[in-house]
């Protein structure tokens, strides 16, 4: 296995802020034209981890990849493969548009002009008017046509939706699809908004508490993270340490439990519980990460999933 052979490869990359590791020995391996959705929760290092990746922040230890080339030495002919989008889109707000657009293109080599211009014609945004004066919806559609412009291969957006009205937040969404369905690049989104991410992503990553704990297919997690419920009778049973059982509780007088990847093993265990009326569900993306890392808060079973590597 080379970096070489993939968009983004990291090799235990650490980060610690005031001796709190944020980032613990991440080894991600991002196959390239992929969509892959970076999830966790507040805190779990997704941020430092991007920010690592786009050389703004130096890791402790470690080493990233990005198209084959390390972030530490990465050349300028490079580094304009890897367009980055960050959260809250900061821009010069006492810049024009045209004045900001102009300002991008000055340190590329490569430019679409033609595409900046029908994103900005298609979300209606006054290229003469200042950046201050524009709304968050515009920003973001101004830091997407910036980002695409150099029609990168790599493309990194950390939480780009955040703060944008539904509507806003549709529009832009329905751009990156289009990106997608052109372009065949490889996207690494951070988002909060997980129906986003369902919509989207081919493959999920989940960090929890600096960690990497899930790196597979997006409907494979989405399909093994399981809402069981049934019927007990008597005391509530203890179901803390069956087979990859994450979180138990009562639910409306009905036993709810969270598991990763029901199996027979587990079914039986029940049965000898004398619990019946077994009922097996699967959850959207955003039931299944939330029941998931919740559960994290103690020991998670083995979750049965394609390994990045040793």
């Amino acid at each position: 296995m080379s970096p070489s052979d993939y968009a983004v490869f990291t090799d235990h990359l650490t980060r610690s802020y005031d001796g709190q590791r944020v980032v613990d020995n991440l080894n991600l391996a991002i196959p390239r034209g992929t969509v892959y959705g970076l999830l966790g929760r507040n805190g779990a290092g997704k941020s430092t981890t991007i920010r690592m990746l786009t050389g703004m922040v130096q890791p402790d230890s470690g080493n990233a990849w990005l198209l084959g080339e390390n972030v530490a030495g990465m050349k300028p002919q490079h580094r304009e493969k890897v367009g980055y989008i960050a959260e809250n889109h900061p821009l010069y707000g006492w810049m024009t548009v045209r004045e900001c657009v102009a300002f991008a293109r000055s340190f590329q080599t490569r430019w679409n002009r033609s595409l900046v211009e029908m994103i900005l014609d298609h979300f209606e945004v006054p290229q003469r008017r200042k950046l201050s004066q524009l709304s968050n919806g515009q920003r973001a559609q101004v830091s997407l046509a910036i980002a695409l412009a150099p029609e990168p291969e790599l493309l990194i957006l950390d939480d780009p939706t955040l703060g944008l009205d539904t509507v806003v937040r549709r529009d832009f969404l329905e751009s990156m699809i289009e990106v997608i369905h052109e372009s065949g690049r490889t996207i690494v989104l951070s988002s909060h908004i997980l129906m986003d991410i369902d919509r989207i992503a081919d493959r999920v990553g989940i960090m929890v508490k600096g960690r990497l704990v899930v790196d597979c297919p997006t409907d494979h997690f989405r399909s093994n993270v399981q809402r069981v419920m049934a019927s007990f009778s008597g005391d509530t049973p203890d179901c803390s340490g069956l087979p990859g059982v994450i979180n138990a509780r009562v639910t409306r007088g009905q036993l709810e439990l969270i598991v990763v990847g029901f199996s027979g093993e587990l079914e039986q265990a029940l049965f000898s519980l004398s619990i019946n009326n077994v009922d097996v569900q699967e959850l959207n993306l955003e039931d299944a990460f939330i029941e998931f890392t919740r559960g994290s808060r103690r020991s998670l079973p083995p979750f049965s999933l394609e390994p990045v590597y040793a």
